[in-house]
């Protein structure tokens, strides 16, 4: 399956744009969005919704799909919470599992969206779809954070294989939603949990990172060392540059170990944040269990065990024993044979 993810993110002003010039040259999407920039736009030359907004305040907030392609298309659309993933990046496309505890409304409660979710283009047509976006009442102060999906949901035939499969291609475009209200709260980040755990598979160190104000934290520069207290040992000394926080979020920021084994024990872990304005630093000990390094060891994928070599070498003893086996069964079959004649 292949994506095609028809946006920008724009780090000044940290949102999403679609161009549609751009895609209408991109015959593999086959359509490509524009958002209708309302007067309460804050920065006008920004292709997303960048609104100013007040508390209580309704808003109908409109989207052109256009179908560049000869055949009716199917394109359906979604809301999406914008949160910061294990990349260090703001995430509009996927919905996260779980928000931090200091995210109080939700852009994908706020904000809905107004007849079906599913709407067929006409070939080389286009259509106008829309959301409505409602503010709480009570005051907010600050940037709420997130995304108008659009994804092609019909069948598209990339290419053909030898037997004639049909492959199955999905293309999505998302549009930032970026409501400002009230005053912009001072930026602040905070540590949270420091655990054992897998990322994507990998036995890691997980090191949550929360930004819990309504504000995005951009260009953030991630220093993190972490000690084996018993032996004063540096086993982990990474650096991560470019991460974007979104407003309420937590940065579940992965330390891979690599070949090194989870050892249960005491830990330190001493990290610094900052950008060009702000400055963090953080200290705190955590302790790895028994039962969390073995379940970790042994869930990983950076585990030794069989290498790639060894696989090869008993695919080739396998082949060479079916070999030997079908040579014996012929030969058993031939001296048979020539008994009877």
């Amino acid at each position: 399956m292949g994506v095609s993810l028809g946006f920008s993110i724009l780090i000044g002003q940290t949102g999403v744009s679609a161009n549609r010039q751009q895609s209408v040259h991109n015959n593999n999407v086959g359509f490509s969005v524009a958002a209708e920039i309302p007067k309460n736009q804050i920065h006008k030359q920004n292709s997303f919704f960048d609104l100013k907004m007040a508390s209580g305040q309704q808003q109908t907030l409109r989207t052109v799909i256009y179908n560049v392609t000869n055949k009716d298309i199917k394109v359906r659309t979604a809301i999406h919470t914008a949160y910061t993933n294990t990349n260090g990046t703001i995430e509009y496309i996927n919905p996260a599992k779980s928000y931090d505890q200091s995210l109080k409304y939700r852009v994908s409660d706020l904000a809905t969206i107004q007849g079906e979710r599913t709407i067929t283009i006409p070939a080389e047509g286009s259509k106008t779809v829309a959301i409505k976006v409602k503010l709480p009442k009570q005051p907010v102060n600050g940037v709420l954070l997130g995304g108008w999906y659009f994804k092609r949901v019909d069948d598209k035939v990339t290419g053909v294989t030898e037997k004639s499969i049909n492959v199955k291609n999905e293309y999505s475009y998302v549009i930032g939603l970026k409501l400002s209200s009230g005053k912009l709260p001072i930026p602040n980040l905070c540590l949270g949990p420091v655990k054992a755990g897998l990322n994507n598979y990998h036995r890691s160190i997980i090191v949550a990172l929360r930004n819990p104000v309504a504000r995005i934290i951009p260009n953030l520069k991630i220093r993190t060392v972490i000690i084996n207290k018993r032996h004063q040992k540096v086993i982990i000394n990474n650096t991560k540059t470019g991460v974007m926080m979104a407003p309420n979020t937590v940065f579940k920021a992965p330390m891979p170990l690599g070949s090194q084994q989870l050892q249960p024990g005491d830990y330190q872990l001493q990290m610094t944040v900052n950008n060009q304005r702000h400055h963090w630093r953080f200290k705190r000990d955590f302790h790895i269990s028994m039962t969390a390094a073995q379940k970790y060891n042994h869930e990983s994928i950076d585990n030794k065990g069989v290498s790639m070599w060894m696989l090869i070498g008993i695919g080739a003893i396998s082949m060479l024993v079916l070999g030997l086996g079908l040579g014996v069964i012929v030969w058993l079959w031939r001296r048979q044979r020539r008994s009877k004649d």
